[in-house]
């Protein structure tokens, strides 16, 4: 039983609000948390104006486990949430927040991208402003599409806006000017928006031109499973791995049929496709396999030059995602969203031969995954990896968790040459090298 937050409701007073102003609530509507089975949370009070609602204060005091008893922390804390967006809102004295000038000007663009025969859709239009100014944003902060964590979300809501724009029957690259739109509105109050655009620009046609290829054989798809009733998780799943469809995009499709969708039969489904994936991790990430020559060896060693030249040269964002070594050359996959300059390609080149001159010393280190983490050792599948792991770090400019093996010096490697660089898939890119 959490008690009726009298000290909440006393400042208030205090602070000339008249009592018939300060309505109290349940449990269901003045408290929040906890985000999952289990965690913080705590009463909230809250700040309307008009029936909207512009501020929420949380008094994190409790801890709920999964059973839903509470106890309380000994560690409190406030959690403060005002809505900008709402704020401005009530400022320029609007009835919604896409009638403010943060959102009325992409929502017109969308409009001025409209076909004369596509309808009038709210809903839809504002859908689409919502996920392109995330997306924007989120791609600013270095975030970029991909079928996990992060950035996975940023797909989501890219793909839906895809999705959304197909049914206003908007233009192929629709989402550049409406995301330019987005950053004509920021670019002075979040400077980065504005020196990051040519790449958010990029990203965003990439994947969008990525999906379109896709979607229109994908919905038809799903209307043929669709007539057989609820969506099953193979079929749910096969949407995904086949015409790239977020889980969420397939929930919402069928719903607008008033179908479902079996979400735990998809988990499962995908589940059993990471096991298979996982099976050959050995071999992408180790690159060599079991059996080692001097050869291979020495281009192992190389690609962990590589891997750290490209984020120097690149930026952090780009990481390993693949490699494969013969003792003739490396193949060595990185997340990249566009096609390497020659510029580029001859800095990398120059970098790793300059670290192979400095005759750096190979080091060897076991420890714990945590102490590996903590680090700053570069890492893969991180659920995947033993308690103990081996570092290997060249001085300070390359540390990453591996099984080896290399090299004792970077001497011996000899001269590195990069022979191709290209695309492999969506933001995606591979570079071929061999040592001479």
């Amino acid at each position: 039983m959490v008690p009726f937050d009298e000290e909440s409701f006393l400042i208030w007073k205090k602070l000339a609000i008249p009592e018939n102003k300060i309505k109290k609530s349940s449990r269901k509507d003045n408290f929040w948390g906890p985000t999952g089975k289990e965690g913080p949370c705590g009463p909230t009070t809250e700040i309307h104006l008009d029936e909207i609602e512009l501020w929420n204060l949380v008094f994190n005091e409790y801890y709920q486990d999964e059973k839903g008893k509470l106890t309380l922390l000994e560690q409190k804390g406030v959690d403060t949430g005002m809505g900008l967006e709402r704020l401005v809102m009530v400022c320029q004295g609007k009835s919604s927040v896409y009638e403010t000038d943060l959102f009325l000007p992409i929502i017109r663009e969308i409009s001025n991208l409209k076909s004369q025969n596509s309808k009038l859709n709210q809903k839809v239009e504002r859908i689409i402003a919502d996920h392109i100014k995330s997306s924007v944003f989120l791609i600013s902060e270095g975030i970029f599409p991909s079928n996990i964590e992060r950035g996975y979300v940023l797909r989501r809501i890219l793909r839906r806006a895809i999705r959304y724009g197909k049914l206003l029957n908007l233009p192929k690259n629709f989402l550049i000017p409406i995301s330019q739109k987005v950053v004509e509105i920021y670019k002075d109050i979040y400077p980065e928006i504005k020196s990051k655009e040519a790449e958010t620009l990029t990203v965003i046609q990439n994947e969008e031109e990525k999906f379109e290829k896709t979607l229109e054989i994908g919905l038809k798809q799903f209307e043929k499973i669709s007539t057989k009733g609820n969506i099953s998780g193979i079929d749910a799943f096969h949407l995904y791995d086949t015409y790239g469809f977020p889980l969420e995009l397939t929930i919402e499709l069928a719903k607008e049929k008033n179908l479902k969708v079996d979400e735990k039969g998809f988990q499962e489904a995908f589940k059993k496709h990471q096991e298979i994936s996982r099976a050959g991790v050995e071999k992408k990430f180790g690159g060599i396999g079991k059996e080692a020559t001097i050869a291979a060896t020495k281009l192992h060693t190389a690609t962990h030059l590589l891997h750290a030249a490209l984020r120097k040269i690149l930026g952090v964002n780009v990481k390993q995602m693949g490699s494969d070594i013969t003792p003739q050359r490396l193949r060595f996959d990185f997340s990249h969203h566009q096609k390497m300059t020659q510029n580029e390609i001859k800095k990398v080149e120059e970098l790793v031969n300059q670290k192979i001159e400095e005759d750096l010393e190979v080091k060897k280190e076991e420890m714990n995954l945590n102490e590996a983490l903590k680090s700053g050792a570069l890492s893969f599948f991180k659920e995947k990896y033993p308690e103990k792991v081996t570092v290997y770090s060249m001085n300070l400019f390359s540390k990453e968790i591996c099984a080896g093996p290399h090299v004792n010096r970077t001497s011996e490697l000899g001269h590195f040459k990069i022979i191709k660089e290209e695309s492999v898939s969506a933001g995606i890119r591979r570079i071929r090298a061999i040592l001479e």
